[in-house]
């Protein structure tokens, strides 16, 4: 079935012109909510579905949008995409979801496909520094979520530096003197920003920082759990709370601590960070911050479809709040 011979079975049995079939499907003005209801009513039982190509040579676009996440299996960056979804289901746009698997040269092959998929956009978390492609990028609206590549113009992020301010201060109000932070070992924003929240905590409470107050690992369960193991092996249990920069780090480490006869929180108290589903419920709850993905997921889809729609390059930096889910691994309460 042709898309102008759907479009007349449906003026038909709406009772209504074609025109008047156009307006209410490209969403123009000039018909009541009746005539609408009516419309919409008689889309549904006609199954009409606009022709793909028809749309985009009316409106000069093709209704898609790429997003490139870092590692889609991380619940974080899951839980955005799927508010994303959420997000633009509901406006006729259709997500292409890619996969960089934390690998700079997948990234920049990531992008490339998605720009000659000849897309609206593209929702785009980083793991490099600086972008090596920005002259492609730059030909279409880019949102960047979380991470601070240094050239990217638009950015939505989480207020880490804040986040790792109060896991700090979590830790120190509950008594703890020698606070270490175990990190993930690149040198990206959301790393460097949840340290500077660490060092402005110690600083206020005059808890200075040494180099063996700082363990780095990579970002998963096994290497935090081996990490932990092997510090108290070589160094010794001489920390009474740990800051993890994410929360599937600060699993590993309650687990290392748990297996090496170690009581959490009496022994030592941790804070986690990105309030993933499995830290409400590991032995004992686990104390974190919690990021608020929807939110952010919102703002990145309301930049870019301003800046696909008026053609006007975004410009702009919006930090999202965060909040210290206090639960068990910080207070015998």
């Amino acid at each position: 079935m042709s898309d102008s011979k759907s479009i007349f079975d449906i003026a038909k049995k709406a009772n209504v012109s074609i025109a008047t079939v156009s307006r209410v499907i490209n969403g123009q003005k000039g018909y009541s909510e009746k005539t609408k209801q009516k419309v919409m009513d008689a889309v549904k039982e006609c199954g009409y579905r606009p022709n793909a190509n028809a749309v985009r040579l009316r409106t000069c676009k093709s209704f898609c949008i790429g997003v490139l996440v870092p590692d889609i299996t991380n619940e974080f960056f899951a839980k955005i995409v799927r508010e994303l979804e959420n997000f633009f289901i509901g406006l006729k746009y259709t997500l292409i979801i890619c996969d960089s698997n934390e690998d700079i040269e997948k990234e920049n092959l990531q992008i490339n496909k998605l720009l000659n998929l000849d897309i609206d956009g593209i929702i785009y978390i980083s793991g490099q520094e600086q972008l090596g492609n920005i002259k492609k990028i730059s030909s279409i609206p880019v949102v960047y979520i979380d991470r601070r590549p240094q050239n990217a113009n638009v950015l939505i992020r989480s207020d880490n530096e804040r986040g790792g301010y109060l896991a700090v201060r979590e830790l120190i109000n509950d008594g703890c003197k020698k606070i270490i932070i175990a990190r993930d070992p690149r040198n990206v924003s959301t790393i460097i920003e949840r340290k500077n929240g660490y060092l402005r905590a110690l600083s206020e409470s005059a808890i200075p920082f040494n180099a063996d107050m700082e363990v780095i690992c990579r970002p998963d369960y096994d290497s935090a759990k081996k990490m932990i193991e092997n510090l108290i092996s070589e160094q010794g249990c001489y920390f009474d709370g740990i800051f993890c920069t994410c929360d599937m780090m600060a699993l590993g480490v309650l687990n290392g601590l748990t297996d090496m006869q170690y009581k959490v929180p009496e022994d030592v108290k941790i804070v986690g960070f990105d309030n993933i589903s499995i830290s409400k419920f590991c032995s004992p709850p686990m104390t974190t911050v919690s990021q608020d993905t929807k939110l952010i997921a919102q703002n990145a889809g309301r930049v870019l479809l301003k800046e696909i729609e008026t053609g006007v390059p975004a410009q702009t930096e919006i930090k999202i709040p965060v909040e210290l889910k206090v639960r068990k691994t910080t207070s015998k309460k």
